[in-house]
Parts: structure tokens; C-alpha cells; sequence
């Protein structure tokens, strides 16, 4: 059985989607992408995966986009590119969360979306602060994942996890020697999900360290984080610093707090007001 193969079958099993399609950008990278539910219903939400993970990893199996679609909202998502089934590039110039939030607007563009929500998770809620910072169209957002690391670091908190240490992880040939914290249960996410380790670290090496402009976002965000989340530290304080945000938290770690039904329950009730 191919990876496509297998995760539309693991689609199968949960929610699978009236469309799939694949979108080639500006630099040659063909990425993937998935669409649920009726163009005739609200406002569809646009979901970005987090770091190792995918659509399938981060929102089908938790079902988030289950839960969604029986809330009655449509959805998109996108494999990033390295990740899923978008293609994998080794070189690390294809790759940061700017360069992942031009992909996405680039999608929305080519389905020719003129409102939408959007939900973000560890590195796909940077990469959803980056297109909030910089699209009229968003009407609502919930970020996850993250806190005041984006303050502090522009993106997941390198205060807690090294940057170096992550991609030295990703590369080794003896995952046991592996010694920096968190790295290990990374790589083991990475492994589960039959991810391209080499792609992965490619994107570790790019991970956004830049400010990112917090002032020029309009809509209602809220910070949902998970209360056991070393890398989701103070989501007040992140909250406090985007215009119209609030915070909230849901149980769980890092790895385990999207799956929690209370994040899509918090979600949910959230882009409905």
C-alpha cells in the first residue's frame, strides 16, 4: 500500500473529503490540499497542520474536522509542503513559515475564497499569525499550540526546544542517543506518521525567529493551549498582544491537546460568535 493509499484509507475510516486537489506554486513545490462540506454553508475554516503532522495527523484522526462539519461549517486544509502528501524538497531554502503562509493564501486564492476562519496548530498557528497579519479576509481565528514563545522567539518556543537539536534528531541514525527534551517524542511523531525525516529537518532549520507584526491583526483570535504544553507557555500574554484576542486552555501536552475533545469544543464555540 502506497502513503497516498494509506491515508486515504485512514480517511476512509474517518471523514473523507468531497475534494481532493493539488496546488503547484510560484517555486515548483506541489502541495496538497482537502475540502469537506458545502461551498453554500457559512464561512468554510482553513486549517494548517503543526510541525511533523498533517491533515490526516492533526485534524482527521483527533476529529476536528468531524466535529466541524456536524457544527455545519466547511473545511479546507493543506498539506504543507514536507509534510503529507505534498511533496518534500530536502532543501531547507524551500522552507519557513512565511514561506508556508504564502502557500496558503495562495490555496484560498486559487479556490477563490473571499471570507474564511482559520485554526492553526504549533507551527501551522505561527504560520496562521503570518497570513492574520497580512489578509482582510480572515474574519476569525483560534491558534493553538503556542504563547508568549512567539513573543520572546517569533514562532515555537526555541527557549525550550533547540532549534540544532531538533534537526541533529531528525538526522541521526541511533534515535536512542538522542538527549535534548522533547526532541525524542518528535522524533517518534515523526517516525509514527511515516513522515520525511530529511524534509523535516529542512523546515527545523528554517523555523521563524523574526517578530512577527501582532499589531496589523484584525480579527477575534483566540489562544487555545494545552495546560500541561511546555511550548504553550502564558497564552494570555500572547493573546494580550493581538487586538482582539482572548486565551483559554484545554488538558494535555504538546502532542496530545488537539485531540482533546474540548479543543474543537472551545474552536467551535469560538468561530460561532
Amino acid at each position: 500500500m502506497t502513503a497516498s493509499t494509506r491515508t486515504s484509507a485512514l480517511m476512509d475510516n474517518a471523514v473523507r473529503p468531497m475534494q481532493t486537489g493539488n496546488l503547484d506554486t510560484d517555486d515548483d513545490v506541489r502541495l496538497s490540499y482537502f475540502r469537506w462540506g458545502s461551498e453554500d454553508t457559512r464561512t468554510p475554516v482553513a486549517l494548517h497542520h503543526g510541525f511533523a503532522a498533517s491533515t490526516q495527523a492533526n485534524w482527521v484522526a483527533p476529529r476536528v474536522v468531524a466535529a466541524l462539519l456536524k457544527a455545519g461549517h466547511a473545511v479546507i486544509s493543506i498539506d504543507a509542503r514536507g509534510h503529507g502528501q505534498s511533496e518534500k524538497p530536502h532543501d531547507a531554502g524551500f522552507y519557513g513559515e512565511p514561506r508556508m503562509a504564502r502557500d496558503l493564501i495562495a490555496l484560498l486564492d486559487h479556490l477563490e475564497v473571499r471570507e474564511f476562519d482559520l485554526v492553526g496548530y504549533s507551527m501551522g498557528a505561527v504560520v496562521s499569525l503570518i497570513v492574520a497579519s497580512q489578509e482582510s479576509r480572515l474574519r476569525r481565528m483560534v491558534v493553538g499550540g503556542i504563547g508568549e514563545g512567539v513573543l520572546a522567539t517569533g514562532g515555537v518556543d526555541l527557549r525550550v526546544m533547540d532549534r540544532g537539536a531538533i534537526v541533529a534528531g531528525l538526522l541521526t541514525d541511533d534515535p536512542a542517543s538522542i538527549t535534548a527534551p522533547g526532541v525524542a517524542e518528535f522524533r517518534s511523531f515523526a517516525e509514527r506518521n511515516g513522515s520525511d525525516l530529511k524534509a523535516l529537518a529542512a523546515q527545523a532549520e528554517r523555523m521563524h525567529d523574526q517578530p512577527i507584526d501582532l499589531q496589523r491583526i484584525a480579527a477575534p483570535t483566540l489562544v487555545l493551549a494545552g495546560d500541561k504544553d511546555p511550548l504553550a507557555f502564558h497564552p494570555e500574554r500572547l493573546a494580550a498582544a493581538i487586538a482582539h484576542g482572548s486565551s483559554a486552555t484545554v488538558p494535555g501536552d504538546h502532542l496530545n491537546a488537539v485531540g482533546h475533545p474540548l479543543f474543537a469544543e472551545a474552536t467551535i464555540e469560538f468561530l460561532g460568535r
